[in-house]
Order: structure tokens, then sequence, then C-alpha cells
């Protein structure tokens, strides 16, 4: 679509966002990194492999060619924190998710440079998710936004102990209806496997607050997965033994998503 997205336009009213999928370093800034940073440690792995069975359901798909450390494309451009009184990182972060230092001493960009990248980068993510949204609204009579994401299921530097498995957000209920929250919320109570917890830790991001009118038909839900689920954590390596059964319980919530009126 552009050269930092590309967008599938489905047919069915689901659109899926993985604004953290992206890995991709322009050389520039990749100079200016510490080396554990060059690793992009803190992407969402692998979630466009995990998410890809949702084409055949429909969904229309977006996803970022860049990597968060480029910028964060769930975050504010004016970078407001989402977490008031939480560790967290910011739109364009010079911390890692461990707490140490994203690039090397005195290479931290510039305000001048964040607000470069939020032109180049942030905006055209978001003027095709607010194109998208629009057409399947006009389309359907309605839409529904899901951002996928995942995580480390250890982050001290974020969050206290081990994360659950699924962690679904909806700005506190603000971002989706009722009906829409009990039916996912149902999904995960009806199986075993998997812990998970509604409107914890995190609760949904920019993208799902900003863009969420339920009042309008426009609906939105992130989920956060614990990554140890289908992946390696250490390795990065994706594991085929691990997510298929993590991906037929994402299947369920993106059928149950899509079924609603």
């Amino acid at each position: 679509m552009t050269e930092t997205c590309t967008l599938h336009r489905g047919t069915a009213p689901l659109l899926i966002s993985l604004p953290h999928d992206g890995t991709a370093l322009p050389d520039d800034i990749a100079a200016r990194l510490v080396p554990a940073a060059r690793r992009v440690p803190d992407t969402d792995w692998h979630v466009s492999r995990l998410y890809a069975f949702a084409r055949e359901l429909g969904a229309s798909m977006l996803v970022p060619k860049y990597s968060r450390y480029v910028v964060d494309l769930n975050r504010p451009p004016d970078d407001v924190s989402l977490y008031p009184g939480q560790n967290t990182t910011g739109l364009c972060p010079i911390v890692q998710f461990s707490g140490e230092p994203v690039y090397l001493r005195g290479q931290e960009p510039s305000p001048e440079e964040v607000a470069q990248r939020v032109e180049r980068y942030w905006r055209p993510y978001h003027a095709a998710l607010i194109e998208e949204i629009a057409r399947i609204k006009a389309a359907h009579g309605r839409a529904v936004l899901w951002e996928g994401h995942s995580i480390r299921s250890l982050v001290p530097f974020l969050f206290d102990g081990r994360l659950p498995d699924f962690n679904l957000g909806t700005a506190g209920g603000a971002s989706c209806t009722p009906a829409l929250q009990q039916r996912l919320e149902a999904v995960l109570a009806a199986q075993k496997k998997y812990t998970f917890i509604v409107n914890g830790r995190f609760k949904g991001g920019y993208i799902t607050r900003h863009y969420a009118d339920p009042g309008n038909g426009v609906q939105a839900v992130q989920l956060e997965l614990a990554q140890l689920n289908y992946m390696d954590e250490d390795s990065f390596e994706y594991r085929d033994n691990l997510a298929e059964p993590t991906r037929a319980l994402i299947r369920q919530l993106l059928e149950a998503t899509r079924a609603m009126p």
C-alpha cells in the first residue's frame, strides 16, 4: 500500500490492526541504537503470522513495516501517557521494556526528529486506519477494529508477576458494546487451557481508545497475548506446536466478533 504499511481489504465488518508487528529499522536509526536494541526485542513478534487465518474470515488487515523503535503507532502523536503513574515507553521509545536504553549515549532523537517520524511513519498508518474503518462502515453499517498485540510474559519494568495468557482490553468497557464484551468474555471463560483477564494491565492503547465510537457503530477491542503461548521468548522463534491452540482460541474470538449484529 505504502512504503510504511500494507493493507489487505477484506469483505467482513472486521479490521485487524497489528501496529507493533514491524521489525525494519532505517539505517540511520539502527546505527544509533545499542546492540541489544538492534534486535528490536520489543516487537509483537509474528502476530501477522498468527492472525493470517483471519483473511479466510473476510477480515481486513493492516500491518506496518517499521519497528516501534522508529515510532510507536499505538501512542498518541503528542505522546501523552496512556497509563499515568505506571512505567511505559514513549512515542519514539528511548527505553526498552527491560528498562535499558534504546540509544547509544547522546544519540536519542530530538523533538524535531520525533515530529519528522510522526509525519513519515505514524500518519500513513493512521490515515489507512481511518480510511478502512470508513470503508467498512459504509459497506456494512458497522465496523469492529481488532488490535492484535503480544508481549513477553514477564516484563518487571512494566508489570508485576506473570502476565495472563489472554489480556482483553476494551478501555474499561468504553470501546465496545456490553454485548460484544460479554460475548468475548464467554468465549474465554468456556476454555480451561489459558488464563485471561479483561481490562487488566492492558486496557487498550491509543488506537483502541481513539477510534472506538460504539454509539455510531464502530467498536474496538485490543488483545494482548503472552508470547510464550506461541513462540520462544528468548530466541523469538515461532513455535507451531504452541501456536496452533492459541490461534484456535483467537479464531473463536474473531468468529464471535464477526457474528455480532
